[in-house]
């Protein structure tokens, strides 16, 4: 049986992309005191509804959702940024009285949020120029290959064609003379002051959710996804090296309007991508510790996660 403890209550209400994580997050704020933050890396980005699923304005002005619409798509948003936002956010909620209950599916965001971060240098404008022009000489598959015999952890999680997480690995390398992976292994880990459930949701029924994908992202185009990259590439200076554009579905997009990718393609590419995610993100959910799994797919999923969060809090 779980022990009371003084620490106030927060709820991570984490999962795979269209396992109904909004829904199920709307259900819990209407029974109990929550303030719903968002554990997004895409929702961050302003003027990107349709591809991030972003809730709309009615969803919105029933369920205000912190942490969405805070950068340009030009701009670079990180895990660090994100905890220090997040943790200001749960302050302010629990000074309220209120649960902050964390939903979303950027599992490294909740990582660092649960476990802290290792200290990181800064970003390097300069030194990230001369990597890109290395990349622009040799590809980066020859930098990965590079990296491979340096930091062998680090690369064996990063495919050769990561470029944005092989410029940062090979920066830390240079700016630090350390590797990525030996100061994750030095992190002093800064557990925050909160009594955390931890809910994950884990399909079974993995067909279903390759099914649920299909009908979101068919949804996606037929909201007017192709349009708002247009509107996107028009409104903002953006390449398709930014995070933004990498986003899922975002990346297809922008392939087929520079010619690179088959109109006819872009559904099925669009699709794959994303059961990819999914598949990215039940391998993080494997790895976590402390998670309470449920399967979404069930009939009773609903009744289900209530009793857990009602448990919880009533442990206070």
């Amino acid at each position: 049986m779980k022990l009371p403890t003084e620490l106030p209550p927060a709820i991570f209400l984490i999962g795979p992309t269209a396992s109904g994580k909004t829904a199920l997050a709307c259900e819990i704020a209407t029974r109990f005191a929550c303030d719903i933050i968002s554990v997004d890396s895409a929702q961050v980005f302003c003027d990107m509804d349709i591809g991030t699923a972003k809730p709309d304005a009615a969803m919105q002005a029933q369920f205000p959702h912190r942490l969405i619409n805070l950068i340009t798509p030009e701009a670079r948003y990180s895990a660090a940024r994100f905890r220090m936002d997040a943790l200001r956010e749960m302050a302010a909620t629990t000074a309220k009285g209120r649960i902050p209950l964390l939903v979303g599916g950027t599992m490294l965001y909740v990582k660092a949020l649960r476990e802290g971060l290792a200290d990181l240098p800064d970003a390097d404008s300069p030194l990230r120029a001369a990597v890109d022009l290395e990349a622009a000489a040799r590809g980066w598959p020859a930098l990965h290959a590079e990296l491979a015999q340096i930091d062998p952890e680090t690369a064996a999680r990063l495919k050769p064609t990561d470029a944005q997480r092989i410029q940062r690995a090979i920066e830390i390398i240079r700016l630090t003379g350390q590797t990525m992976s030996s100061l994750f292994v030095a992190q002093k880990k800064s557990v925050p002051p909160y009594d955390f459930l931890t809910l994950a949701l884990v399909p079974e029924n993995r067909s279903e959710l390759h099914r649920r994908i299909a009908v979101r992202f068919d949804t996606m185009l037929s909201q007017g996804l192709v349009d708002e990259v247009v509107m996107l590439r028009q409104k903002y200076r953006l390449d398709a090296r930014l995070p933004a554009m990498r986003c899922v579905g975002y990346r297809q997009v922008w392939e087929m309007l520079e010619g690179e990718l088959p109109k006819g393609e872009l559904r099925d590419r669009g699709i794959f991508a994303t059961r990819q995610l999914a598949k990215r993100q039940l391998t993080w959910l494997k790895s976590m510790q402390d998670l309470n799994v449920y399967d979404p797919l069930a009939a009773d999923i609903t009744a289900t996660v209530i009793a857990a969060v009602d448990n919880h809090i009533s442990q206070q």
